[in-house]
């Protein structure tokens, strides 16, 4: 049989060749549109490729991008994995200190950064030495942010690079097991910890995500796309969407429920992907602005938990078949999903695996556990697509098996419906991104009026989870609110700061002396148990 390595440029060559006119739709900041086809961006890609190069960039360098989901993004991500270059995706919500973290240990050469976002960057490059430059996408000040970036970095114009360019440069002729991208776990677990993805594994990904029981994605659909491309690769969609030729359509950082009815009913969209959060603003919208939806066939959620009375009310107000699914970064990222076709597999769980991942489920030491229909258990999963150890990390993740644990609790039905059935860790979900309890609970506890801090997650019909901070305050010493949160601002992000905060006379210790976060739970938001 003929050689054929499994690299990511191919799905964009196929899409030039047999869908070259087929519209990549990007919403920009002013309202305006934009619109290219697949062979015209394919040509871009492969020039930015030779701008690249001719800054100085090789085979194997990491270059990092801190963008919303647009065109520019999008050629970005196929001129350097293209080259063999890996593209570090870096989340915009994330403070300062993470993301120079991320980026140091990366030792990332560029970073690729939207206008709006280049004081971010800015600030980042100053802790930064590794990087060599920015190049600012979408235009902007570049006197103004030179002026705010560290003495002698060097600033360039995306525009200004990609004109420079006439002669494309050649893609691909390199091993299928070379690195494309990188992404990081949003340092959930006190330290950042990157997943290196390899064309490979992100082509079998593709193929997997392709498949009718999953995102079922085919060249008649237009795909609104409101999963970040920072967060795993927007579910491996930017590849899925050329590999079969879809209309696809970015909708740049306006994720408000208004911008996104929008620019779907505008653009006849059919398939829409996004955490619940993004399409409760739209069903939102739409009941107090009127309005359908007529050509949306089916959303997928991701990210947490979505109540079926959500899922109902979605359905009703979109007019549109909800898919439920649950993933993570260190998986490429897609786990399970239900099927477009099986409405009752979203009635209790995230849906069935597909081929190429396989799951099990053990007890709390790592034995698993043999009955594995029924029980609650740490899920464990292996597969093609599934990290064996993360970036820069001396040993594999894996079990004597092979499997890698997720730190998930779940359960599995007779139909092989996976639920999830909460985390092993207190690590808190809110709007499909993470928030780490421990790392408040420090910051916290590092107030003298403060004897013990303890954060648990609170239901919430929107994000899914909220943090909620519990403090026993030092004998003798008086407590605000408000003091606490000061604490918080400038020390974590904006959004990991607790919704609600309870000043208790003592805090409810187990048998080990530790906080007991079930019985905080039960005892102070189980709607039953009254005033604090």
């Amino acid at each position: 049989m003929q050689a054929y390595a499994l690299t990511l440029d191919k799905f964009l060559d196929h899409a030039a060749k047999w869908s070259p006119d087929q519209d990549i739709v990007t919403a920009e900041d002013a309202g305006a549109i934009s619109r290219i086809g697949y062979a015209a961006l394919r040509d871009r890609s492969r020039r930015l490729t030779a701008a690249f190069l001719a800054l100085g960039l090789n085979f194997g360098d990491r270059v990092a991008t801190l963008a919303w989901n647009s065109q520019a993004h999008l050629e970005t991500y196929f001129a350097l994995m293209g080259a063999g270059m890996v593209c570090h995706t870096l989340n915009p919500r994330l403070t300062v200190a993470h993301l120079a973290a991320m980026v140091e240990e990366a030792k990332d050469r560029l970073l690729l950064v939207s206008s709006d976002l280049a004081p971010l960057a800015a600030s980042v490059a100053r802790v930064c030495p590794s990087l060599r430059g920015l190049v600012i996408m979408g235009g902007g000040d570049l006197e103004r942010i030179a002026q705010e970036a560290p003495p002698g970095l060097a600033i360039w114009d995306y525009d200004v690079l990609l004109a420079a360019e006439t002669a494309p440069a050649d893609w691909g002729g390199f091993h299928e097991e070379t690195p494309a991208g990188l992404c990081y776990t949003s340092g959930t677990t006190g330290r950042p910890k990157g997943v290196l993805y390899t064309h490979r594994s992100n082509y079998l990904h593709t193929l997997r995500a392709l498949q009718a029981d999953a995102f079922a994605l085919t060249g008649r659909d237009s795909l609104l796309l409101a999963v970040p491309m920072f967060h795993a690769n927007a579910w491996g969609l930017p590849f899925a969407a050329p590999a079969v030729g879809a209309r696809l359509i970015l909708p740049g950082r306006r994720l408000d429920g208004a911008s996104l009815a929008k620019l779907m009913r505008a653009e006849r969209a059919t398939i829409a992907v996004g955490v619940q959060t993004v399409w409760l603003g739209v069903a939102d919208h739409l009941d107090r602005e009127g309005g359908e939806l007529p050509d949306l066939e089916r959303i997928v959620i991701g990210g947490s938990h979505c109540p079926q009375a959500l899922i109902d009310r979605l359905e009703e107000r979109l007019g549109a078949r909800v898919q439920t699914s649950w993933g993570m970064t260190e998986l490429s990222p897609l786990g399970v999903i239900a099927s477009r076709d099986a409405a009752a597999e979203a009635l209790n769980g995230a849906g069935r695996p597909l081929m190429g991942l396989d799951l099990k489920l053990t007890d709390a030491e790592g034995r698993t556990l043999p009955e594995q229909r029924g029980p609650i258990g740490h899920l464990r999963v292996r597969g093609h697509s599934v990290l064996d150890r993360y970036f820069m990390a001396e040993a594999d993740s894996l079990d004597a098996e092979g499997y890698f644990d997720t730190g998930d609790l779940a359960s599995l039905d007779e139909a092989g419906n996976l639920t999830l059935r909460g985390r092993a860790k207190d690590l808190i979900k809110s709007g499909g991104e993470w928030i780490n309890p421990a790392e408040i609970e420090e910051i916290v506890g590092r107030l003298p009026e403060v004897a013990l801090a303890a954060v648990i997650p609170r239901d919430d019909p929107k994000w899914g989870e909220r943090p909620v901070l519990v403090v026993e305050p030092a004998q003798g010493r008086a407590l605000e609110a408000d003091q606490l949160l000061d604490a918080l601002r400038g020390r974590v992000a904006d959004w990991w700061l607790p919704d609600q905060v309870l000043i208790v006379r003592e805090m409810p210790l187990a048998a080990t002396g530790k906080i007991d976060k079930p019985r905080l739970r039960a005892k102070y938001l189980d709607p039953k148990s009254g005033p604090v």
